[in-house]
């Protein structure tokens, strides 16, 4: 919790009996219980909350999936360049440049579609 280890949270106690004193200690513990009960209950409150607004198939949610540290951009990169010839989709054969046509020989008439004029 915060970088803080046992020892550290161990130190901090005795620092805050030592300074707040036997006497204000026991009113200070209660008003401790009592921010963290509130703030027990401001995170059910937000739970119950978050579960009304998004309705059903909230629990079928798959959070992780959501998590944007595993979107590493060397990762990304690296699969793309790696990645094998894709198929071709629709947008790479409209895209493609058509092939050269033939010239005409000489005296040879032009392809006339009767249907176009």
């Amino acid at each position: 919790m915060f970088g803080l280890s046992a020892e550290k949270l161990l130190l901090l106690a005795l620092l805050a009996v030592l300074i707040i004193g036997p006497e204000r200690l026991p009113y200070y513990a209660k008003r401790m219980g009592e921010w963290v009960k509130k703030g027990k209950r401001m995170i059910d409150n937000a739970q119950v909350q978050m579960k009304q607004e998004l309705g059903d198939g909230f629990e079928d949610l798959d959070w992780k999936k959501l998590d944007p540290r595993q979107y590493d951009p060397r990762r990304i990169v690296r699969e793309a360049l790696l990645e094998e010839k894709r198929k071709p989709t629709v947008a790479d054969t409209l895209n493609r440049a058509k092939p050269p046509q033939k010239q005409l020989e000489l005296g040879e008439t032009p392809p006339f579609d009767l249907e176009s004029t």
